[in-house]
């Protein structure tokens, strides 16, 4: 919010020079982002009288001006503005003058053969507009040539773009800043007052709100015979300098209410209003939207409102958007002369749906989304009334109200305070060259600065029963918000820095490091990490978030390998090839019971052609990666990990080609699964002739890394193995990677190596089953195997087999 330090200072006492009030602010939890100081726009500009204007003798655009400007001879100046003439009270920037504005510092010139001594100014050249047609022109009253332009132009002010946090809603007015200032320091506060408005007592207006919750209280109040016509110069400024442009003296008097109390107000001409519904009688009421009904709004668009809208209308017709914007139709303008006055209040969540799901944020519904002040509201009220009267003249001639909202006393409430718990919570502070604790004078009077009400508790003086203003209800809920607010306005400054006593080198907890230990295996096989958002559409998931803000992200993920997926398709399209990548992350799915699990997964996938060197080889062709390959990558990482994962046939899953998937098993344990893409999926998607995806349990292969014990060194055998060939019929659904690992156990002790080598199917192999031939290798770290040392421990592997699987052995 932009604060006007002339209009702060009217509000409370204050000498701060701006930037010491700035960093006041700042540390007391107000970020002050930038200092507008508005007195160099016009530094050095006076104002001046033109005293005779001629055409210029060589330009047909140009005038030759004699103005004065207080000094013993007038000035030649020469003037290419359309409006310039003799007799009227102009700003002029002497030689030597700068005008920030437009980066440009004066000096005598001539031009085409004139002298000119100086400038007349727009006010798009004093930084007050974005375009001028032609030069500013005072009114000549009381004017006084020389003298300093900036009070006239209200350029005798500084500006602080002011940013209070989320929960300060009473920041987003000048009242609740002055209350602030006044608190940090010790000021005195005075309020703008506004008489109780005297009603004619004329009938023709009704106030109904159905929806009482969304709208506790609802104010109409007509006002007839304004004239509308330009705000008086005070008004323009205050706000111009509050970032708002100025429109008429109504309007601009709800935007001054709404900058001073931070309440918004609107006014409709009622007469709009009356001829909309074709009806004298004005009934108000407040409703969502119902059907399909559209609203014409005060930025020119037709809006088609939703159900979520919360509507103002007359006689049952949308005539606004409540709290956010009011509706073209009803607006005030230049031949308006009757009004109708909204002062209402609306529930902060209602408005946030409103304003969200029209895509619509205004001055207006961004105080009511933080909450309004409701006790303030008939001040603020009357105080708009006071100054419409005031300006565009008018007399009220009726005014409703449908009023719901809790007694005052609702609105407050009272919070218990201990001294002991404040000073363990703040510890020390620096009291001049020593150290001491917030006393409790100290407390009370902070607090009673920021308007609480305190009362020692019975039998004790450092305990405190707080009342808190109403204007802070919605911030002070708990006795460490009472803490928080002493601290601050006691200052952050002053509190003592301590270092801990002993300081430890930090660890990463084990589930951490067991990570970071994955994602180096991983990517120690060539993968790289991405990170994809947790949501996604709908039809992608089991869990729908209840409050979405965007349909395409309404749900939360079940798994990982469809983001994988569209990384890879888009990065292929983009011409960066193959992604070989992994990602680590949390999936959302349904129990059985139908509560929510969550869970992590570590998904990746590799394609393409994993050797990108060395395509003179292949004829500048890539080659795709194989089945063997892929999985040879993945062994790989599980083996830096330490664990054994066994291979099982699977072709349950859709995504995965049906002969080409594997699941893998850690002992009794469900890993994941592996396996090439569907034939369809990779058509689809245009993917190149072989992709391979992994989807993995974080929690199974945490468990049983065994990140905690040291690495074992084996030693290396020097001495040659003895191999052996195996050749035996085994049912074609018998998985190698079973009968691998069968060989293993029954040969461990001697057993190094079991290679599969050779596969057939076809005329000589029983129907149901295949020819298999393997070559084991046999070694011992201290000696070279002898035949009467191997033939025992092959035969025990045959036997094994022809145990378990009755494998007819060829070999």
């Amino acid at each position: 919010m932009l604060i006007s330090l002339n209009w702060l200072r009217e509000l409370v006492t204050v000498e701060l020079p701006p930037e010491q009030l700035a960093e006041v602010l700042t540390l007391a939890g107000f970020e002050v982002e930038e200092i507008i100081d508005r007195r160099a726009f016009a530094e050095g500009v006076v104002v001046g009288k033109v005293l005779d204007c001629q055409r210029h003798p060589n330009a047909d655009k140009l005038s030759v001006c004699t103005v004065d400007l207080g000094q013993a001879s007038p000035s030649t100046i020469v003037c290419g503005a359309p409006n310039v003439k003799a007799g009227i009270f102009v700003p002029v920037a002497p030689p030597k003058t700068y005008l920030p504005a437009i980066d440009l510092k004066l000096k005598p010139t001539k031009l085409r053969g004139v002298k000119s001594e100086g400038m007349i100014c727009s006010l798009a050249e004093l930084g007050l507009a974005k375009e001028s047609e032609g030069i500013h022109i005072f009114p000549d009253e009381g004017m006084t040539v020389g003298s300093d332009v900036r009070p006239y132009l209200g350029l005798d002010d500084v500006i602080l773009d002011l940013t209070s946090t989320a929960n300060r809603a009473d920041a987003l007015s000048m009242v609740g800043v002055a209350r602030e200032v006044a608190a940090l320091t010790q000021g005195e506060v005075k309020l703008p007052q506004a008489s109780t408005p005297k009603v004619a007592g004329k009938g023709g207006l009704t106030v109904r709100v159905t929806e009482k919750q969304a709208c506790p209280v609802y104010i109409g109040t007509v006002i007839e015979g304004v004239k509308i016509g330009p705000s008086p110069d005070w008004l323009k400024f205050r706000l111009q300098g509050a970032g708002i442009r100025p429109i008429n003296n109504v309007v601009d008097v709800t935007n001054y209410v709404l900058l001073e109390w931070g309440q918004p107000l609107h006014a409709f001409d009622r007469d709009r209003l009356q001829t909309l519904t074709n009806n004298p009688e004005l009934a108000v009421g407040v409703r969502f939207a119902q059907g399909e009904e559209s609203l014409p709004t005060l930025d020119g668009q037709t809006r088609t409102l939703q159900p979520q809208n919360l509507l103002i209308t007359v006689n049952d017709r949308p005539v606004a958007l409540a709290g956010v914007m009011g509706g073209e139709e009803s607006e005030v303008h230049d031949q308006t002369t009757n009004l109708l006055l909204e002062a209402a209040l609306f529930d902060p969540v209602a408005i946030r749906r409103s304003s969200r799901c029209q895509g619509l944020r205004t001055e207006s519904s961004a105080r009511y989304e933080r909450g309004v002040n409701p006790v303030e509201l008939d001040l603020a009220c009357g105080r708009a009334i006071a100054l419409i009267t005031k300006l565009a003249g008018g007399q009220v001639v009726s005014q409703q109200a449908d009023d719901s909202r809790p007694p005052v006393q609702d609105w407050t409430r009272t919070l218990e305070l201990r001294l002991s718990r404040l000073q363990g919570v703040l510890g020390q502070v620096k009291k001049g060259e020593v150290l001491g604790e917030i006393e409790a004078s100290e407390v009370e009077g902070i607090l009673s600065a920021l308007g609480c009400k305190l009362k020692a508790v019975s039998g004790s003086e450092t305990v405190w029963q707080v009342t808190i203003p109403p204007y802070r209800y919605r911030d002070l809920e708990r006795e460490i918000d009472l803490i928080e607010e002493v601290a601050r306005l006691y200052g952050y400054d002053r509190f003592c820095d301590t270092l801990p006593r002993k300081t430890e080198p930090g660890i990463l907890p084990p589930k951490r490091k067991a990570y970071n230990e994955i994602r180096s295996a991983l990517r120690g096989i060539g993968l790289t990490e991405v990170v994809h958002y947790s949501l996604v559409k709908p039809e992608m998931a089991q869990v729908v978030i209840a409050n979405p803000l965007l349909s395409e992200y309404s749900a939360l993920r079940y798994e990982l390998v469809n983001g994988l997926l569209d990384a890879f398709e888009y990065n292929q399209s983009q011409g960066n090839g193959a992604l070989n990548a992994f990602e680590i992350g949390r999936i959302f799915h349904k129990l059985e019971d139908g509560k929510l699990g969550e869970a992590d997964e570590i998904a990746g996938i590799l394609g393409g052609s994993y050797f990108t060197s060395g395509r003179w080889t292949t004829s500048g062709k890539g080659s795709p990666m194989t089945w063997y390959e892929a999985k040879g990558l993945l062994e790989s990482a599980f083996s830096r990990l330490g664990v054994t994962v066994n291979y099982q046939p699977c072709s349950t899953e859709a995504l995965f080609h049906p002969g080409r998937t594997a699941s893998l098993w850690l002992g009794e344990q469900e890993l994941g699964i592996f396996g090439q893409l569907h034939p369809q999926v990779q058509r689809d998607r245009n993917f190149p002739e072989a992709v391979y995806v992994f989807q993995l349990q974080a929690e199974v292969l945490l468990s049983q890394m065994k990140h905690d014990e040291p690495t074992k060194f084996k030693v290396y055998s020097p001495y040659p193995a003895v191999e052996r060939d195996l050749a035996f019929f085994a049912p074609v659904d018998l998985a190698v990677g079973t009968l691998a690992q069968t060989m293993e156990e029954a040969g461990k002790a001697l057993l190094e190596q079991v290679e599969l080598f050779d596969e057939y199917q076809g005329k000589g192999v029983p129907e149901g089953q295949r020819s298999l031939a393997f070559s084991l290798a046999y070694r011992a770290g201290d000696r070279t195997l002898t035949d009467e040392e191997v033939e025992p421990v092959h035969q025990k592997v045959r036997d094994a087999l022809v145990e378990q699987f009755t494998v007819t052995l060829r070999s």
